[in-house]
């Protein structure tokens, strides 16, 4: 059950997608609650998971997954859109590939992508709760309050004339602090593999 809730998430990422590019300022108005909706859902495959007694490796691997596809093509949209500069979904994308990358060799052990920090930081910033779950609602906010914005230029002319500026100066700084977690929460996992992995690396080349 916990997996038909993850891939509900991607399924309705696609109808944000339609509604986004719809190019109809009213129907526009459904994207930050569809967008909280579709990050909400996180909490609740996970939460599934845990009540029913579904938590597998296949099942944080793929829920890890979704993540990654939602976050990078909502940073992609809003790059694309001009509502943020380009580097920020490539900040995004080259972070995302690399951890990836290491989490793909825990996998491949048996080890789920949170159980891999060992140190207290690594473990606060990359698996634990509180850092997640504030990292999540951080993104549901920016994505949700830009794309909220979207249709007011046709909508309220007026009001978007006097505030435009403002309120998308808020979403850049949204996406800016975004970026800054994103690095801050990459970092633990990029240099835990490097210090764990130099011992075999030496042994193998000698």
């Amino acid at each position: 059950m916990a997996n038909w809730v993850t891939f509900a998430r991607f399924l309705l990422l696609f109808v944000l997608l339609a509604v986004v590019y719809s190019g109809a300022p009213t129907l526009q108005l459904v994207n930050a609650p569809l967008t909280i909706l579709i990050i909400a859902l996180d909490g609740v495959d996970g939460w599934v998971a845990r009540r029913f007694n579904q938590e597998t490796l296949f099942g944080a691997t793929f829920d890890i997954a979704i993540d990654r596809i939602v976050e990078i093509v909502l940073w992609v949209v809003l790059a694309h859109l001009g509502f943020i500069g380009v580097w920020v979904p490539l900040l995004f994308i080259i972070r995302g590939n690399l951890v990836d990358a290491i989490r793909s060799r825990g996998a491949a052990s048996g080890t789920a992508a949170f159980d891999m920090m060992q140190s207290p930081l690594g473990r606060f910033l990359v698996a634990g709760r509180f850092m997640r779950g504030f990292y999540a609602v951080l993104k549901a906010t920016t994505f949700s309050w830009i794309l909220l914005w979207q249709p007011f230029p046709e909508l309220a002319p007026a009001f978007w004339a006097h505030y435009g500026g403002w309120m998308a100066g808020i979403g850049l700084g949204l996406a800016w602090l975004s970026a800054a977690i994103c690095v801050a929460r990459g970092l633990p996992v990029i240099v835990e593999f490097c210090v764990n992995a130099r011992p075999n690396t030496v042994a193998q080349r000698g």
